[in-house]
């Protein structure tokens, strides 16, 4: 299925300005947020796509990739790869682009607030997960096959060593009043006739902040470091599937608990070998003389040669069954099967003792090329006409 256009699903031109993209998804973030829309996946489903449109657009080395090779810039060859920190090898978790445009996270460390029921949103010190971190890797059908190891390397969010997450400067966590919306969390606005209120972006809706904030995370309790984990990718992989590194994420706020890293996998194209759940084809040209008196003939395997043999007979196009030499089942259980689908070929090119023995054989087989069917008499009625 053909990916959605981001500046479709932000319904931008596609010379949009940043501030209209930006404009754009601060309108479709709010209407589509789980938390003004809950229990409903649609929605979900959308505010995820608008925040991977605006991620994308509202990057200017991006939106240039994005322009040029579309949705094939962050899969295979167009700088897909598994190395988060410099490509565009996954996206950002749609929560923390909300909290980023919206101005959460602010001085006091609040990672989110309420923005829908008009409150002062979660306690400042309440303890907080950290986001998921998502990350790709390609690997080739024989990898898939056997399972590897990778090594991921990508930039994440931990626990300030300075501070020890608490944003402090004294490590105590100590707060104040925050002097901008004077700790009520949230602050008046008006454009025209039209006044509405939202969470401070000072706090982050909590209404105080750090009172002296730490100098080496401004208060947030965190800070952005280059790590690598080593993922075990199991045999019998397929296109789709996620792996799960628990607590590889992003850290919490105020002592929450660590995301996690999710890993999805793609399977490159194997120019040998189609694959069909855990069966594979592969193709295979033979002689006719082969095909009519039978024998064998070497195959390429995904673990080496092996012998298939060619029943007397074969016709074209025939699938010939190599049982158990498929993919391993993921979950365990049987092998696939490996299918040889046989074409024919057919000689272009004969000497003439191959030229006479084939028409001899012709000739035993009623096909007799020397001296063919005579032709019908005209009709009597043709002497008249």
């Amino acid at each position: 299925m053909a990916e959605e256009d981001f500046y479709k699903i932000l319904g931008v031109e596609k010379n949009a300005s940043a501030q209209d993209i930006k404009k754009a998804y601060r309108k479709l973030a709010l209407k589509y947020h789980p938390d003004h829309n809950p229990g409903d996946k649609s929605a979900e489903e959308k505010f995820k796509k608008v925040s991977e449109a605006y991620e994308v657009l509202s990057n200017d080395e991006k939106r240039a990739k994005y322009d040029q090779f579309g949705h094939a810039a962050f899969t295979q060859g167009g700088g897909f790869s598994s190395n988060m920190g410099g490509g565009f090898g996954g996206f950002q978790d749609p929560f923390d682009i909300f909290r980023e445009v919206f101005g959460g996270g602010g001085g006091g460390g609040a990672a989110f607030y309420d923005f829908f029921g008009g409150g002062g949103g979660r306690e400042p010190d309440e303890p907080e997960r950290g986001s998921d971190i998502r990350a790709e890797i390609e690997l080739t059908l024989e990898e898939a096959a056997k399972g590897a190891t990778r090594t991921i390397r990508y930039n994440r969010m931990t626990v300030c060593p300075t501070c020890s997450g608490t944003g402090s400067k004294d490590g105590k966590g100590g707060r104040k009043v925050c002097p901008r919306c004077k700790g009520s969390g949230q602050i008046r606005m008006a454009q025209g006739p039209i006044r509405f209120s939202q969470p401070c972006p000072e706090c982050g809706g909590t209404g105080t902040v750090i009172e002296h904030p730490c100098d080496k995370c401004g208060g947030t309790g965190r800070v952005k470091e280059r790590t690598e984990v080593k993922i075990d990718i199991p045999a019998g992989v397929y296109t789709g599937a996620r792996l799960r590194k628990t607590g590889a994420g992003n850290a919490g706020y105020n002592g929450g608990e660590y995301g996690d890293l999710y890993v999805s996998i793609f399977v490159a194209p194997n120019e040998k070998f189609e694959r069909d759940g855990n069966d594979l084809y592969t193709d295979i040209k033979i002689k006719f003389t082969l095909a009519a008196l039978g024998g064998q003939v070497d195959i390429d395997t995904l673990t080496g040669k092996a012998v298939l043999k060619i029943p007397a007979g074969t016709q074209p196009n025939s699938a010939l069954r190599m049982k158990g030499l498929g993919m391993p089942s993921l979950r365990g259980g049987d092998r696939g099967d490996l299918y040889v689908r046989v074409y024919v070929e057919v000689p272009t090119k004969l000497t003439d003792e191959q030229r006479r023995k084939l028409e001899d054989f012709a000739i035993a087989c009623g096909d007799d090329k020397k001296n063919p069917p005579k032709q019908q008499s005209e009709p009597f009625y043709k002497k008249f006409f």
